[in-house]
């Protein structure tokens, strides 16, 4: 059943709206459509036979779960009886695929034992956040006290937007600054797409957005760091005090030297309460939803207990080069 329970997971959302008549169901269950869950099903009728697969039984309450899982636009899609049946059909070719691949011995392979261990750890969570507060469920007084002790991080610094002329050595980069002065976003764009040695210079967007290299903060600011910006040019575009003005000379960095642009700036300034609220409680009601989780985890721990074999894992190599090339620990390294 392993390699089918996705399928099923994803099929089985649809008979909130739609149910099962036309599906084999025994007259006196009731349509469906008038479910919206599982639970609505008396035991009764979940227990209702609707197909056979060898000796395994597809039930209403199978069908209705199905359908519980899917959006309600997925299950739109399966009012009309045909649909139903189509539905059912499914259900039973997701259960011989299944029956087969068990018979194979699929169901023993590591990886898809790994992927049950999974469906499994998502089951448990959930449970272990039942209870969790939603967002909304955060009290004003909890944001509150939390936006006032990190006041520091709703102070946004100021952000500017450079664009780039990369060049391969001093001589190229002065070249490109020589001919950059003074210039329009339009004549910088051309300056681009005609000097610049970066990978992205020529890349189909409007000519005055040809050399974007993104946003930064001030050198330090952690959370205006940019991977294609490097330090000593994010230091420089600093220097510049207004916008569309070229920096008056170049930059070295590594084994490259930088012309640079500044396009924008965006004053430094600092949120309000209002303007942070609902991050706050989204952030807020993160953070207890994780920590049911460790206390489900912690319980585990106290439950089953715990022998890692440190030797072993030492034993083991893994070549980021190559998938496949991790090696195994010696024979002997078992617990």
């Amino acid at each position: 059943m392993l390699r089918g329970a996705p399928i099923i997971c994803a099929l089985s959302a649809l008979l909130c709206v739609t149910g099962c008549k036309g599906c084999g169901a025994a007259p006196e269950a009731p349509d469906a459509g008038d479910h919206a869950q599982t639970s609505s099903l008396t035991p009764e009728q979940a227990a209702k036979v609707l197909a056979k697969v060898g000796d395994t039984t597809i039930t209403l309450g199978d069908y209705v779960a199905a359908l519980e899982h899917m959006d309600q636009f997925d299950r739109l899609r399966y009012q009309s009886p045909e649909r139903r049946k189509e539905l059912l059909e499914e259900l039973v070719d997701v259960e011989l695929l299944a029956e087969e691949a068990t018979a194979k011995g699929y169901d023993k392979d590591p990886v898809a034992q790994q992927e049950l261990r999974g469906v499994l750890r998502d089951a448990m969570l959930k449970e272990a956040r039942a209870g969790a507060p939603q967002a909304s469920d955060i009290a004003e007084a909890d944001a509150r006290a939390y936006y006032e002790a990190h006041k520091s991080d709703y102070k946004d610094p100021e952000r500017r937007r450079v664009s780039i002329i990369v060049a391969k050595d001093d001589a190229s980069a002065q070249t490109a600054l020589d001919q950059a002065k003074g210039s329009s976003a339009q004549k910088w764009g051309e300056l681009v797409r005609k000097l610049s040695i970066d990978s992205q210079a020529k890349a189909n967007v409007p000519i005055d957005l040809a050399g974007d290299f993104g946003m930064i903060a001030p050198p330090g600011d952690t959370r205006g760091e940019n991977p294609r910006v490097p330090a000593e040019v994010r230091a420089a575009a600093f220097e510049i005090e207004n916008a569309n003005d070229v920096l008056g000379r170049t930059v070295k960095s590594g084994d490259k030297v930088y012309v640079v642009r500044l396009t924008q700036k965006t004053p430094a300034r600092e949120r309000t309460f209002a303007e942070a609220d609902r991050s706050i409680r989204v952030h807020i009601a993160q953070d207890r939803s994780k920590a049911k989780e460790e206390e489900a985890y912690q319980a585990l721990r106290k439950q089953y207990p715990i022998k890692i074999d440190e030797a072993a894992l030492a034993h083991i190599h893994v070549d980021p080069r190559a998938v496949g090339s991790a090696g195994a620990a010696p024979p002997d390294a078992g617990m």
